[in-house]
């Protein structure tokens, strides 16, 4: 009989055959509320083979949030992922956050999903309360280098429904995901990834996110300018120009000691840390009322004020919020016999983000005018690793690094040259 050979391909499109060796494989993506990938979380599975050992692997999210366990989990096996990313606590938080979240406090403007109010438990005790304010505002202020009861992230299960959007805590929500007797591949177990203290969804996710840090407009602090004698006590005060619904930024001082620092009316202390080694102020402060504080100062030598104090982002971020939610730059307006001269924040090189780091890191600076500059990574011994230049604008800049680009690991010193400043900073690359 007439006969004919032919080959038939068939192409497994939705994961559902299991692979030779009877294994599965489980694949997901973990996505903020915003629907950015989370970078270089660590994935844990874990579980027991019906016929044989309990197991247990791990694997990192890739740059869009990816994660696969290829042909590891055995067949009719019961199993349980456990994302974990613990860095960067600052990411996406800022004195807004605690504008909107005393807003949520106050009934005035409540969270539309169940996400943000999870953001919001700082301590994570299950409800949303001024104490949250608190802890965050510490973190924001530098007191803190992570939230001491709580992640940088929390996950929920995708899939998960809450009962009651308006209040996530009624019912215990699933920060893992457990999935009995697999018997095909599993390639949608997705989480939603929350970030800690970050109510309006700014956290950076990854390599490809980049920071909005455009400002409309600057929030002036009036200040007389004047003269001090060494050893002379005086007392400076700081006054808005205009309302706003909230400010943060550092306070950096030089030939001065501080004697004491007098909140505004609708201030507490709670409002500053000192950091007398840094010589620096950080204050952060949201509310209705005029924004003004005093600070007490002794001088270690004769000088002039606008000479010895100025504003700064090197601990606590410099940044004010309008009425309309507009970000503004801050600055001090220094009011003297020759009229008013206003100083901003000046070049800064600021630690890269996260560190350590593993995969990418972000290094941010300032600049206090659009102009060339040159970052150079070296190793301990000084060796040129990389190098970048490029014009950069005013203001905030940030450059993503990848490991690709270091080709080694350990300690690793940064600096960044412009034609008239330069800076130098540690960072640790891991194995």
């Amino acid at each position: 009989a007439d006969f004919c050979e032919t080959i038939i391909s068939i192409q497994d499109n939705m994961g559902n055959c299991t692979s030779t060796g009877g294994t599965a494989m489980v694949a997901g993506v973990l996505k903020t509320e915003k629907g950015d990938g989370l970078e270089d979380c660590d994935m844990e599975i874990s579980g027991q083979d019906p016929t044989g050992p309990s197991f247990n692997y791990f694997t990192m999210t890739d740059d869009v949030g990816e994660y696969h366990f290829a042909d590891q989990v055995p067949m009719y096996s019961n199993y349980t992922l456990t994302p974990t990313k613990d860095d960067n606590p600052l990411n996406g938080v800022s004195t807004y956050d605690l504008v909107l979240i005393s807003k949520h406090i106050l009934g005035l403007q409540p969270f539309d999903t169940p996400y943000k109010t999870i953001a919001a438990d700082a301590n994570a005790s299950g409800s949303v309360t001024t104490y949250d304010v608190v802890e965050l505002r510490k973190l924001i202020l530098g007191i803190y280098s992570e939230l001491p009861n709580n992640t940088s992230w929390r996950f929920v299960d995708k899939d998960f429904v809450f009962p009651n959007p308006a209040n996530p805590f009624q019912s215990t929500f699933p920060e893992t995901k457990a999935v009995a007797d697999i018997q095909n591949s599993h390639m949608t177990d997705d989480f939603v990834a929350i970030k800690v203290g970050d109510v309006n969804n700014t956290a950076m996710a990854n390599s490809f996110s980049s920071a909005d840090d455009r400002a409309a407009g600057t929030l002036l602090f009036d200040v007389e300018d004047r003269n001090v004698k060494a050893g002379e006590e005086f007392e400076v005060r700081f006054t808005a120009a205009e309302k706003v619904t909230g400010y943060q930024f550092t306070l950096n001082y030089r030939d001065l000691e501080i004697a004491d620092i007098v909140p505004g009316s609708d201030m507490k202390a709670e409002n500053f840390a000192l950091f007398p080694d840094a010589n620096a102020i950080t204050t952060s402060w949201n509310g209705d009322a005029d924004a003004e504080f005093t600070i007490k100062f002794r001088a270690r030598r004769s000088g002039k004020l606008s000479e010895m104090i100025s504003v700064s982002s090197r601990i606590t971020k410099a940044e004010a919020y309008s009425f309309t939610e507009e970000k503004q730059d801050v600055a001090f307006r220094f009011n003297g016999q020759n009229g008013a001269t206003i100083a901003g924040v000046g070049f800064e090189l600021y630690q890269n983000q996260p560190n350590p780091f593993v995969n990418k890191t972000v290094i941010g600076f300032h600049l206090p005018e659009a102009e060339r500059a040159t970052l150079n990574i070296y190793d301990e011994t000084g060796r040129l690793l990389h190098t970048h230049t490029a014009q950069f604008d005013k203001g905030y800049n940030s450059v993503a690094l990848d490991r690709s680009d270091l080709k080694t690991n350990g300690l690793l010193y940064y600096s960044l040259e412009t034609a008239h400043e330069s800076a130098t900073r540690k960072m640790i690359l891991l194995k």
